[in-house]
C-alpha cells in the first residue's frame, strides 16, 4: 500500500519554509524545494509561470509584501496518485487561506490594513524529491471585496470567508485506508458523469439527487456565492449555470484523486462554453471561453456532501472581453 508519505513531508516542509520566509526569501525556498523546471498554474493574471525564480517573483514575493506576515492555514490536505494517468504520479494537495495584514496594494486591490484572507487550493506533483507542477488557484475576487469593491454584480449565493470541512478531519497528514479513498473517487466519477452530459432526461433535482447528499453544500467562488441543500443549489447555481450556456464541451482534467473521504480535481481548462446570456448578470457575447476550476469534495457515507469551488472567473471573462479586474481598480 501506498502512503504517499514522503511526498507529503516534502510539501509540508515547502509550506513550512515558505510561511518563515519573508518577500526576499521566496526564491530560496522554492529553488530548495521545486525542480529547476517547474511548471505553476495560476488564476488570472499569472496563468502559466515557469521556474522557481518566476513564481517568486511574480506572486509570492509581491503578494508577501501586500499580506504582511502572511501564513498558510489549511482546511485539506491529502494525497494520492493522478487517476488519469498511467505513470503512478503523485500529487499532493492543499485548501485552506492564506491570511495576512493587508497592508500595500496587490494586483491594484487597495490596502485595508486589517486582516485579509485570500482563499487557494493547491495541487503539487512531487517527482524525485522535488515539486515538479503545480496548479495554485486563489480567489481574487474574494479578496477584492474584502477591500470594499464590487467586481460583479450582486449574485444569487451567499458571499463570505469559507470554513473547511465540518467534521474538521481532511489535514490527512497520516496514511488512510485506501477502499476509503477508492470509494469517494467513485463518487466523484459518477458525479462527473452526469454533470458532463446536461442531458441526464432527469429533473435537475433528481439528476443532483444520485450523487449529492441533499444537505449538500456548494462552497463557490466570490461572484457566485455559497449555497445549501439540492434545492437551493438547483436554484441559485446550477440550472441558472446551465441556462446561460450553450455548446458544453466534454470535461478534461490534469489531475484527479482521492484519498480517505476527501477527492479533487483540475483541469486547463476543465471545459469550454458558450455564455447565451444572463450568467451573472452579463449578456450573451456568443463567444466560446474556457472555465478553469479546481473543485475539492467531501463525501459522507454515499454522496458527496461538500464541495469547494474554485473558478478563474477573471480569465473566463477575460475570454468574453471583458478585463473584470482591469476595470474594478482602475488599472
Amino acid at each position: 500500500m501506498m502512503t504517499f508519505q514522503q511526498e507529503k513531508d516534502l510539501v509540508r516542509s515547502f509550506y513550512t519554509a515558505l510561511d518563515a520566509a519573508g518577500p526576499d526569501e521566496s526564491s530560496a525556498v522554492l529553488a530548495r524545494f521545486c525542480g529547476p523546471d517547474l511548471i505553476w498554474r495560476g488564476m488570472h493574471p499569472f496563468d502559466i509561470l515557469t521556474g522557481p525564480g518566476q513564481v517568486a517573483d511574480r506572486f509570492w514575493s509581491p503578494l508577501k509584501t501586500s499580506l504582511t506576515r502572511l501564513q498558510q492555514r489549511m482546511d485539506v490536505f491529502m494525497a494520492g496518485q493522478n487517476s488519469l494517468t498511467d505513470d503512478g504520479a503523485v500529487w499532493v494537495s492543499s485548501m485552506g487561506h492564506l491570511m495576512g495584514l493587508f497592508d500595500a496594494p496587490w494586483l491594484g486591490i487597495p490596502p485595508t490594513r486589517k486582516i485579509a484572507m485570500l482563499r487557494y487550493a493547491a495541487f503539487h506533483r512531487v517527482e524525485n524529491g522535488k515539486i515538479a507542477e503545480t496548479a495554485m488557484f486563489f480567489d481574487i475576487p474574494a479578496l477584492m471585496m474584502q477591500a470594499g469593491l464590487q467586481p460583479f454584480p450582486a449574485q444569487t449565493g451567499a458571499q463570505l470567508v469559507q470554513p473547511g470541512p465540518l467534521p474538521h478531519d481532511a489535514l490527512m497528514f497520516d496514511p488512510q485506508p485506501p477502499e476509503d479513498g477508492a470509494k469517494t473517487l467513485a463518487t466523484i466519477n459518477a458525479m462527473i458523469s452526469d454533470l458532463g452530459q446536461w442531458q441526464s432526461g432527469l429533473p435537475l433535482e433528481e439528476e443532483l439527487a444520485r450523487t449529492w447528499d441533499d444537505d449538500m453544500i456548494w462552497w463557490g467562488p466570490a461572484g457566485i456565492g455559497a449555497t445549501y441543500t439540492i434545492e437551493r443549489y438547483a436554484k441559485q447555481h446550477s440550472g441558472p449555470f446551465r441556462a446561460g450556456f450553450a455548446d458544453r464541451s466534454g470535461t478534461g482534467h490534469i489531475c484527479r484523486f482521492a484519498e480517505g473521504h476527501y477527492g479533487g480535481f483540475f483541469g486547463w481548462p476543465n471545459f469550454t462554453a458558450r455564455p447565451t446570456g444572463g450568467f451573472m448578470g452579463m449578456p450573451a457575447t456568443g463567444k466560446s471561453g474556457e472555465f478553469r476550476v479546481v473543485d475539492i469534495y467531501r463525501r459522507q457515507g454515499d454522496k458527496l456532501a461538500e464541495n469547494w469551488v474554485f473558478i478563474d472567473l477573471l480569465h473566463f471573462w477575460k475570454t468574453q472581453g471583458l478585463d473584470v479586474l482591469g476595470r474594478t481598480v482602475g488599472l
